[in-house]
């Protein structure tokens, strides 16, 4: 369910200062502390009622956006054929009504199937808000992987990415397993087919995808999420930094959420209450 919020003054503002996360080093005795992580929010576009393309974005300057997607993606021809723009705020996402000229709406139903998926974002394909943050699970706890699993795990990783240290520009998902060591590892330019690649031979293997943890070499992001609570894996492990949207997430489904920097001890997102040595 989707809590409506009332819009920002000012409907082009500017993206909000990042959001202060807490999370704990993977060391003895290590307090909370708090990160400033990215702000994303699901933005869902209907054209003249129809729904288009919901997409992952950074929020602020979404009337710009919106009117630089439209161009851009040749739903409209200028600017001037945008009409009415409206934009519905709620905490996680916002909706954009947007009504164009018939010419250009009669040109977007003709090639409309063309544009789903022209975007990294993973979601342009999906086309309503409650596909984007859709109800999910919530997990049994899970342990945290001991501490010790996480050394040298960016080399390690390097190891096993076979085809990426021939041609690069490959994402990787690892599934480490209860004793730290990489059972699996599945590869593709789309981190979220690498991610799924994995999630199939976890059951193909018939693995138990709570024991142990899975490891994406990508950014962390929502639909990443998405998966992994699907999958019911017990912990995820990012090589980049979370967003606030995605921790938030972890917490409330309980999915276990680590982040391992280039330079210093992972931090642990999901959950913050408890530490295993």
């Amino acid at each position: 369910m989707l809590c409506h919020v009332e819009p920002t003054t000012e409907p082009n503002a500017p993206a909000p200062q990042p959001a202060q996360v807490a999370y704990r080093e993977y060391l003895p005795d290590a307090a909370v502390a708090h990160a400033a992580l990215a702000a994303e929010i699901a933005l869902a576009i209907t054209y003249n009622g129809l729904n288009q393309a919901v997409m992952m974005v950074s929020p602020g300057n979404i009337e710009d956006f919106i009117r630089g997607f439209s161009l851009s993606n040749a739903i409209i021809a200028s600017v001037d054929e945008i009409h009415d723009l409206r934009l519905t705020h709620f905490d996680q996402a916002c909706q954009a009504d947007v009504q164009i000229s018939n010419r250009a709406f009669w040109a977007l139903k003709e090639h409309r199937r063309q544009m789903a998926g022209t975007s990294g974002c993973g979601l342009c394909g999906v086309e309503a808000l409650e596909q984007a943050l859709p109800p999910l699970e919530i997990l049994p706890p899970s342990t945290l992987p001991p501490a010790a699993h996480f050394d040298n795990i960016r080399q390690r990783i390097e190891q096993a990415q076979s085809l990426a240290r021939s041609s690069g520009a490959l994402h990787a998902a690892l599934y480490f397993d209860a004793t730290g060591e990489a059972l699996l590892c599945r590869e593709d330019i789309g981190r979220h087919n690498a991610l799924d690649k994995l999630i199939g031979a976890l059951h193909s293997d018939a693995v138990d995808a709570r024991q142990g943890f899975v490891v994406v070499t990508s950014r962390c992001s929502l639909e990443l999420i998405h998966k992994a609570v699907r999958a019911r894996l017990g912990t995820l492990v990012s090589l980049s930094a979370p967003t606030a949207l995605t921790v938030r997430w972890a917490l409330k489904h309980r999915l276990n959420l680590i982040h391992v920097p280039h330079r210093n001890a992972p931090r642990i997102y999901s959950p913050v209450q408890e530490f295993s040595a």
